[in-house]
Formats: C-alpha cells, sequence, structure tokens
C-alpha cells in the first residue's frame, strides 16, 4: 500500500529520512520542471533545483499538514526562485558603477585572450623560419640577438618580420572577408 505524501511529509519533517527520499523521488522531476519555467534556463534551474533540494530537510519543519504537499512545495519552489531573482538585481546593481570598470576589465582580457589565441593559431601556418622568428621577436628579443640565435644577418631578420607581418596580414583579411 503506498503511503501518500501527506503522511511522507509529516514523517519527513519529523528527521524520518526515508519518507524525505521517497518525497524527494517522486517530487524531483516536479521541481525541476518548475524551476526550469521560473528561470527559463536549464543550468539555472538545476542549479536552483539543487539548492532547494538541500535546504529542504529545514524547510520541512515548517510544513503544515493541513496543506496538500505539492502546493507546499511549489511555493517553496517560488519563493526560493523569486530569492534567486532578488540576489540577481541586487548582484547586478552592485556591479554598476563601480562594477562596470570591472566587467570592461574582463571584456578587455577576454578580448586580448582571443587576439592572442588567434595569433598562435596564425603562426603555425607561417613557415617555420619566418614562425621561429617572429616568436622571438615577440619574446622581446632584438633584431641583433635574434640574428645571431638563428645564425642569420640583422637584415635577414627584419625582411623575415616583415614578410611574417605581410602572411598574417593576409590570413587574417582571409578570415574577415569569410
Amino acid at each position: 500500500m503506498a503511503v501518500d505524501d501527506q503522511h511522507l511529509a509529516v514523517a519527513a519533517a519529523h528527521g524520518d529520512s526515508e519518507a524525505f527520499s521517497a518525497l524527494l523521488g517522486r517530487h524531483y522531476d516536479r521541481v525541476f520542471a518548475l524551476a526550469f519555467r521560473l528561470t527559463g534556463q536549464r543550468a539555472e534551474a538545476e542549479d536552483l533545483t539543487q539548492d532547494i533540494c538541500a535546504a529542504l530537510p529545514d524547510k520541512m519543519t515548517n510544513y503544515q499538514p493541513s496543506a496538500r504537499f505539492t502546493t507546499w512545495l511549489y511555493r517553496v519552489v517560488v519563493n526560493a526562485a523569486h530569492d534567486r531573482r532578488r540576489r540577481a538585481v541586487t548582484r547586478t546593481k552592485a556591479a554598476s558603477g563601480w562594477g562596470d570598470w570591472e566587467v570592461d576589465r574582463q571584456a578587455a582580457i577576454a578580448e586580448t585572450n582571443d587576439q592572442l589565441d588567434w595569433l598562435t593559431r596564425a603562426m603555425r601556418a607561417l613557415p617555420d623560419d619566418l614562425r621561429d622568428t617572429l616568436a622571438l621577436i615577440l619574446d622581446d628579443v632584438t633584431h641583433a640577438d635574434a640574428s645571431e640565435i638563428l645564425g642569420v644577418s640583422p637584415g635577414t631578420i627584419s625582411w623575415r618580420v616583415s614578410e611574417a607581418k605581410k602572411h598574417l596580414r593576409a590570413l587574417k583579411q582571409q578570415e574577415d572577408a569569410s
């Protein structure tokens, strides 16, 4: 004989972990589905559902047997979603002003990283002698030192840097045209 939700909820409110597990097993998918509808994002709904499940044992002590368990549980989910939205608004307000600086800084870092990633990929397309020369110059090695390291004249280093720039510029133009 199956035990109804109200009886399980009362038992869970009094610390019965098996009753709590049974309730969670019955209603987890409903909690997630409602959380998803309230947030509109799968990852956010997963986080919200996990937060609710973690807090539910404490909240069970407030359960009143006169209420249908599902109605009470849905109220818990809605309240948790509202709380999460309020916290998000507070974080957004806190991020405005001085937070804009951090947002801009993070955007600049991301842009620099994108540029470095592109340069790294693009350098793989260069002939070995041009790539080696450019790698040294990008590491702030002087043309004189690079010529000594690579065993070529400083004029050859300058020519290789010029050729590498031409190759990279052409590759960038080709990618931008695509």
